[in-house]
């Protein structure tokens, strides 16, 4: 089990970089789960134009916000984790239930729901303050770098 990775261990797993690493600390994980954190800051790039006087996260950045957390754990799961790239290949039933802003703290879930040779499904919920923000499920496959 891998618990509390900080910000320096996620970026030796993923590829992501500012202004497009959406995950700040993983605070749990084993072989069937991972629970990460996004801390929503007014500083967010995304916030000047979404949208002035009124800042939104917007839901598609939720959602890779998941899809990040959801990484995680994929990667640590293969082997020769430097030479591997997660892509996600479908996104399906997703609902978004309230607006998130400057302050508050995403509570990312990702459960595995099935698992076929490169292929993995998550059920994916996103929380703040105990309440469903956003929710769907996430298809990735893992492939080789080089191929990507």
């Amino acid at each position: 089990m891998h618990s509390n990775m900080d910000i320096n261990r996620i970026m030796e797993v993923l590829p992501h970089r500012y202004p497009m690493l959406l995950v700040d600390r993983i605070i749990e994980m084993n072989d069937k789960r991972v629970i990460g954190i996004k801390c929503v800051t007014i500083n967010e790039q995304f916030f000047q134009g979404h949208y002035p006087g009124h800042p939104i996260m917007p839901g598609v950045l939720i959602i890779e916000s998941l899809a990040q957390t959801g990484a995680m754990f994929l990667l640590i799961h293969v082997d020769d984790l430097e030479k591997k790239v997660p892509y996600f290949v479908k996104i399906d039933k997703v609902k978004f239930r309230r607006p998130v802003v400057p302050g508050d703290v995403l509570r990312n879930e990702c459960t595995l729901l099935e698992h076929k040779g490169n292929m993995f499904v998550l059920e994916a919920k996103a929380f703040v303050d105990g309440k469903v923000v956003c929710e769907g499920e996430l298809t990735a496959a893992i492939v080789d770098r080089e191929k990507a």
